[in-house]
């Protein structure tokens, strides 16, 4: 048999990928046109497939969009705790605001990134939605920078999960609705961690990746110096890696921008006069008392976090145990170091784990994205196997996701209970205390109160000076920001003091400090001129609802 023989033009369409000349576009022998040669070899423009939008764009932008509903809800429902008053206050002062730079100084306990960053948006004026609705977007943009992490590690299924569960997680949730430096720290501290997983990938070239990470821890620990712990749980994978790891030219660099970014704070202290300050601040965060027991968060965070988080991560490391590497090496790494560090320090604090929910989340994550992955067999059913397992990861991921969701939702929406964790909420009744402060006690008046929890809250609202009475006289045990009461009697007698505040935190949290506030009303003839409307049972035995708040106006004789 013979070859079929080929036009020059069939073989160029061959070739090239175009259609071949045929009989439609002409009889033999007559000349092509330009326009049957763009009617015949032009190629039709793909249009973007319905079923690419729904699969790409649509989840997340629906993740993102319950993240800020949980975030945003209700927003200023209660009022600020005392860190919220006291970062906000901070960064009013940076603003230039008048009325807070006498209560709340610049340079306190803590780098000011993140209150330097709040201050842009309060040039305009002070007031609690704005300052809550800037933590809220950078939690917002935290569930991002996870789903970006979780798809660079395991691909889109598992970073939408992970975002999911970020978005919801009543860890995560209940933090970034404050005005507190975790929030931003841990956005930082995960791009950091994005940052580390492209330079591991990229191997010899990955150099601007490793200082990238540098950068944004040096950033993180800006916003709260705590995130240097970080640090050491990268430098243990590094170490213990053996698929992954580092230059030594590459370690020098990184090392000597993390910390010229760090240096930033120390040297503006000293640059503005205020070296001694940052010194009175180390000695009294070195040398600060045990506040929570060492099983403190062993017994808080696992509820937070969610059950079904932690089951999710555990189960994935050990059901894909063939498939661990270096990833799995690197978040548990990220997550053991603060977990260690904390449970060992003795004070410890409600938020100060919050860097390690996105590398958990992106652990979970993992898991539920597996499942889509799985090729079970569809029976006697007319549904691929494909579509089944991405169907059980669905619903898997809702499960979780619903988990979560619904004690976010009863975190926000929570009755006052008259006890306080700190950084779990806002104080029930300081914002009203603190607007009644101001609008009915003179200028030049002064207020004594149990704990520097409520003073805070009531400077800030009520723009009047606040001492607190539990405020230590030892300079190595407390904050350098307070002025401490040595003689709360002598004050008394002397006329330094005019409204004594009482309330049901400090009670709960320091009875020795409430019956002392109590025993001085009892002593000074106090009269209660202003009573909380927010009601809760006096203590856990006595259901009696009592005020949480109670201002007397105390005199001498």
């Amino acid at each position: 048999m013979s070859r079929p023989a080929y036009s020059s033009s069939d073989t160029k369409a061959a070739d090239t990928g175009t259609p071949a000349r045929t009989a439609a576009a002409g009889p033999p022998g007559t000349a092509e046109t330009p326009a049957h040669r763009a009617r015949h070899t032009a190629r039709p423009r793909r249009r973007p497939s319905v079923d690419r939008l729904v699969r790409g764009a649509l989840p997340l932008t629906a993740v993102l969009a319950l993240a800020a509903f949980l975030r945003f809800w209700q927003l200023t429902q209660i009022g600020f705790n005392s860190d919220e008053a006291v970062y906000t206050g901070t960064a009013a002062s940076l603003a230039g605001d008048p009325a807070m730079q006498p209560v709340f100084p610049v340079f306190r306990a803590h780098p000011v990134l993140f209150t330097g960053f709040l201050s842009l948006f309060l040039r305009g004026g002070t007031d609690e939605f704005t300052a809550r609705a800037v933590a809220a977007g950078v939690g917002v943009v935290t569930v991002v920078v996870t789903y970006l992490l979780a798809k660079r590690l395991y691909g889109r299924g598992a970073g939408l999960a992970a975002a999911l569960l970020l978005a919801v997680m009543p860890y995560h949730v209940v933090v970034t609705r404050q005005v507190l430096l975790d929030g931003l720290m841990t956005l930082c501290a995960t791009v950091a961690l994005y940052c580390v997983v492209r330079y591991v990938q990229a191997g010899r070239d990955g150099l601007p990746w490793l200082l990238g990470a540098a950068a944004s821890l040096g950033a993180a620990a800006l916003s709260k110096e705590t995130a240097l712990v970080l640090v050491c749980g990268l430098y243990v994978f590094f170490v213990l890696s053996r698929s992954a790891w580092i230059r030594w030219r590459h370690a020098v660099l990184a090392t000597g921008l993390l910390a010229l970014v760090v240096l930033a704070f120390p040297l503006a202290m000293w640059i503005s006069g205020r070296s001694a300050t940052g010194q009175h601040y180390l000695q009294w965060q070195l040398f600060r008392r045990a506040n929570h027991p060492m099983g403190f968060y062993a017994t808080t965070l696992p509820w937070v976090l969610g059950w079904a988080v932690l089951a999710a991560a555990v189960v994935g490391l050990v059901w894909l145990r063939r498939r661990n590497s270096w990833r799995e090496g690197l978040l548990l790494c990220w997550i053991a170091a603060p977990v260690l560090f904390f449970t060992l320090w003795p004070v410890k604090g409600f938020p100060y784990l919050l860097p390690i929910a996105p590398p958990l989340a992106v652990l979970a994550g993992r898991t539920i994205g597996a499942l889509a992955g799985l090729r079970p067999r569809a029976g006697r059913l007319r549904v691929s196997p494909r579509r089944l397992s991405a169907a059980a990861a669905v619903l898997v991921a809702l499960a979780v996701a619903l988990s979560l969701a619904l004690p976010s939702a009863g975190r926000i929406t929570a009755a006052p209970t008259g006890s306080f964790l700190a950084g779990s909420g806002g104080l029930a009744g300081g914002r009203e205390a603190g607007q009644w402060v101001r609008d009915h006690v003179p200028g030049g008046a002064r207020l004594l109160a149990g704990g520097p929890s409520v003073a805070n809250v009531l400077q800030f609202y009520g723009g009047k000076p606040v001492s607190a009475l539990s405020v230590s006289v030892n300079r190595l045990y407390r904050n350098p920001s307070y002025t401490p009461v040595p003689n709360p009697d002598r004050a008394l007698r002397d006329g330094e003091f005019q409204y004594v505040v009482w309330d049901s935190y400090t009670a709960r949290r320091a009875p020795f400090y409430g019956e002392k506030i109590r025993q001085l009303v009892d002593k000074y003839h106090g009269r209660a001129v202003y009573t909380s409307a927010v009601r809760v049972p006096a203590s856990p035995t006595d259901p009696t609802p009592t005020p949480v708040i109670v201002i007397y106006q105390v005199r001498v004789s």
